[in-house]
């Protein structure tokens, strides 16, 4: 699969989730609860690979896009530091929803950027089988991820 494709289908999968949280009844903690878990392990693995290794790749086909990486992993590392602290809050906790809202918020910029205003130039950079080959190593590497939200790169810096 191409590398850009299965980022999409990431973000496809995560803004599903986002749809399902949104849609739940106020007061039903164990649903979002489970939603949100959903959603901490969706993304701590997509910024996981994205960071360790279709970053970089991107990085050098096309070098003009260093400060679109830079600024990606700094909204990684907001979210990262959001998900941890979801991970260990109680659903039914006043500041809950308020704080997946904020998630949301940021993540749906965050994909909106690369697959409008950064993508396309990656793909035109690298073209296909170079996406292909990324694909099936960031696809491999999915299992290799952590748990953790705090355990991924950007989180640290």
């Amino acid at each position: 699969m191409d590398g850009i494709v299965l980022l999409k289908e990431d973000h496809k999968a995560v803004e599903k989730l986002f749809k399902q949280f949104e849609k739940a009844a106020e007061d039903a903690h164990a649903e979002k609860r489970k939603i949100a878990d959903q959603v901490i392990e969706e993304l701590t693995t997509h910024t996981w690979i994205e960071e360790k290794i279709f970053y970089p790749a991107a990085r050098q086909a096309a070098p003009d896009t260093k400060d679109h990486v830079l600024e990606s992993v700094e909204e990684h590392h907001v979210v990262l530091w959001m998900l941890s602290e979801l991970k260990d809050l109680d659903a039914a906790d006043e500041r809950f929803d308020a704080k997946m809202t904020v998630l949301i918020e940021n993540v749906r910029h965050h994909v909106e950027e690369e697959e409008k205003e950064w993508f396309p130039e990656v793909r035109k950079a690298m073209g296909r089988n170079r996406l292909t080959e990324l694909g099936d190593e960031m696809d491999k590497a999915k299992k290799k991820a952590p748990g953790e939200p705090l355990a991924v790169p950007s989180a640290k810096s």
